[in-house]
Protein backbone atom coordinates (compact mmCIF):
# COMPACT_ATOMS: atom_id res chain seq x y z
CA UNK A 1 0.00 0.00 0.00
CA UNK A 2 1.36 3.36 -1.07
CA UNK A 3 1.08 6.23 1.59
CA UNK A 4 3.36 8.92 2.51
CA UNK A 5 3.91 12.43 1.21
CA UNK A 6 7.58 13.24 -0.17
CA UNK A 7 8.79 16.32 -2.15
CA UNK A 8 11.22 16.18 -4.93
CA UNK A 9 12.70 17.99 -7.65
CA UNK A 10 12.22 17.58 -11.36
CA UNK A 11 15.42 18.30 -13.47
CA UNK A 12 15.46 20.20 -16.99
CA UNK A 13 15.37 16.47 -19.01
CA UNK A 14 11.70 15.15 -17.26
CA UNK A 15 13.18 13.07 -14.13
CA UNK A 16 12.13 13.19 -11.21
CA UNK A 17 13.85 10.73 -7.77
CA UNK A 18 10.92 8.17 -6.37
CA UNK A 19 11.90 7.50 -2.71
CA UNK A 20 13.37 4.01 -2.12
CA UNK A 21 10.28 2.48 -0.19
CA UNK A 22 8.00 3.67 -3.28
CA UNK A 23 10.15 2.34 -5.99
CA UNK A 24 9.87 -1.09 -4.04
CA UNK A 25 6.58 -1.45 -3.92
CA UNK A 26 6.38 0.08 -7.81
CA UNK A 27 8.17 -2.85 -8.92
CA UNK A 28 10.69 -2.71 -11.83
CA UNK A 29 7.86 -1.74 -14.33
CA UNK A 30 4.91 0.67 -14.02
CA UNK A 31 2.46 3.15 -15.81
CA UNK A 32 2.32 6.59 -15.28
CA UNK A 33 -0.51 8.63 -16.84
CA UNK A 34 -2.61 11.55 -16.42
CA UNK A 35 -4.57 11.83 -13.08
CA UNK A 36 -7.71 13.45 -12.36
CA UNK A 37 -7.21 17.10 -10.60
CA UNK A 38 -4.56 17.80 -12.70
CA UNK A 39 -2.13 15.41 -11.14
CA UNK A 40 -0.33 12.28 -12.45
CA UNK A 41 -0.79 9.06 -11.18
CA UNK A 42 1.77 5.95 -11.12
CA UNK A 43 0.39 2.62 -10.93
CA UNK A 44 2.66 -0.71 -10.74
CA UNK A 45 1.33 -3.11 -13.78
CA UNK A 46 -0.83 -5.46 -11.85
CA UNK A 47 -2.83 -2.77 -10.62
CA UNK A 48 -2.71 -1.34 -14.08
CA UNK A 49 -3.71 -4.53 -15.63
CA UNK A 50 -7.00 -4.44 -12.93
CA UNK A 51 -7.93 -1.20 -14.09
CA UNK A 52 -7.54 -1.94 -17.63
CA UNK A 53 -10.51 -5.14 -16.78
CA UNK A 54 -12.73 -2.52 -15.44
CA UNK A 55 -12.31 -0.60 -17.95
CA UNK A 56 -13.38 -3.42 -20.46
CA UNK A 57 -17.00 -3.74 -18.72
CA UNK A 58 -17.72 -0.45 -18.94
CA UNK A 59 -20.76 0.14 -20.93
CA UNK A 60 -20.20 1.75 -24.54
CA UNK A 61 -21.58 5.41 -23.15
CA UNK A 62 -19.71 9.22 -24.21
CA UNK A 63 -18.65 9.42 -20.61
CA UNK A 64 -16.93 6.12 -20.69
CA UNK A 65 -15.26 6.79 -24.13
CA UNK A 66 -14.24 10.17 -23.09
CA UNK A 67 -12.89 9.21 -19.56
CA UNK A 68 -10.90 6.27 -21.36
CA UNK A 69 -9.61 8.66 -23.80
CA UNK A 70 -8.26 10.76 -21.07
CA UNK A 71 -6.72 8.36 -18.87
CA UNK A 72 -5.42 5.96 -21.58
CA UNK A 73 -3.72 8.79 -24.16
CA UNK A 74 -1.23 9.83 -21.89
CA UNK A 75 -0.35 6.33 -20.15
CA UNK A 76 3.19 4.86 -20.46
CA UNK A 77 5.01 2.15 -19.51
CA UNK A 78 8.16 3.07 -17.60
CA UNK A 79 10.33 2.31 -15.58
CA UNK A 80 13.54 3.60 -13.14
CA UNK A 81 16.85 4.67 -14.34
CA UNK A 82 19.88 3.51 -12.61
CA UNK A 83 19.59 6.49 -9.71
CA UNK A 84 15.94 5.56 -9.11
CA UNK A 85 14.14 8.40 -11.21
CA UNK A 86 11.41 8.20 -13.81
CA UNK A 87 11.55 9.80 -16.86
CA UNK A 88 7.91 12.50 -17.44
CA UNK A 89 6.76 13.05 -21.06
CA UNK A 90 6.74 16.78 -21.68
CA UNK A 91 3.28 16.63 -22.51
CA UNK A 92 2.37 15.17 -18.58
CA UNK A 93 4.48 17.47 -17.64
CA UNK A 94 2.73 19.82 -18.74
CA UNK A 95 -0.36 18.70 -18.07
CA UNK A 96 0.46 18.42 -14.01
CA UNK A 97 2.06 21.71 -14.31
CA UNK A 98 5.39 20.51 -13.02
CA UNK A 99 8.24 22.91 -12.39
CA UNK A 100 11.04 22.63 -9.52
CA UNK A 101 9.75 21.18 -6.56
CA UNK A 102 7.13 18.37 -6.97
CA UNK A 103 5.04 16.79 -4.39
CA UNK A 104 4.90 12.75 -4.42
CA UNK A 105 1.99 11.09 -2.47
CA UNK A 106 1.25 7.55 -1.83
CA UNK A 107 -2.39 6.80 -2.46
CA UNK A 108 -3.53 3.47 -1.39
CA UNK A 109 -3.23 1.60 -4.67
CA UNK A 110 -0.98 4.15 -6.90
CA UNK A 111 0.86 7.28 -6.20
CA UNK A 112 0.13 10.80 -7.37
CA UNK A 113 2.50 13.89 -8.67
CA UNK A 114 1.64 17.08 -8.06
CA UNK A 115 3.47 20.38 -8.46
CA UNK A 116 3.63 22.28 -5.91
CA UNK A 117 1.69 24.71 -6.06
CA UNK A 118 -1.11 22.47 -7.06
CA UNK A 119 -0.66 20.53 -4.39
CA UNK A 120 -0.63 23.78 -1.62
CA UNK A 121 -3.91 24.59 -3.57
CA UNK A 122 -5.66 21.55 -3.33
CA UNK A 123 -4.50 20.90 0.77
CA UNK A 124 -5.92 25.25 1.42
CA UNK A 125 -9.10 24.32 -0.53
CA UNK A 126 -9.87 21.31 1.06
CA UNK A 127 -8.10 21.21 4.69
CA UNK A 128 -11.67 23.10 6.31
CA UNK A 129 -13.32 20.18 5.09
CA UNK A 130 -11.77 17.21 5.59
CA UNK A 131 -14.16 16.87 8.70
CA UNK A 132 -17.23 16.56 7.05
CA UNK A 133 -15.92 14.63 3.81
CA UNK A 134 -14.90 11.70 6.45
CA UNK A 135 -18.30 12.34 7.88
CA UNK A 136 -20.05 11.71 4.56
CA UNK A 137 -17.46 8.99 3.65
CA UNK A 138 -17.48 6.89 6.72
CA UNK A 139 -20.11 5.58 8.67
CA UNK A 140 -17.86 5.20 11.89
CA UNK A 141 -14.64 6.71 13.37
CA UNK A 142 -11.53 7.30 11.70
Amino acid sequence: MFMGEYHYTIDDKGRITIPAKLRYELKENFVITRGLDKCLYIYPKDEWTNIIEKYRNLPNTKDARNFMRFFLSGASDSEFDKQGRVKINQPLIEYAQLKNVCIIIGVSDHLEIWSEELWDNFMTDNFDNLSDIADKLFTSNI
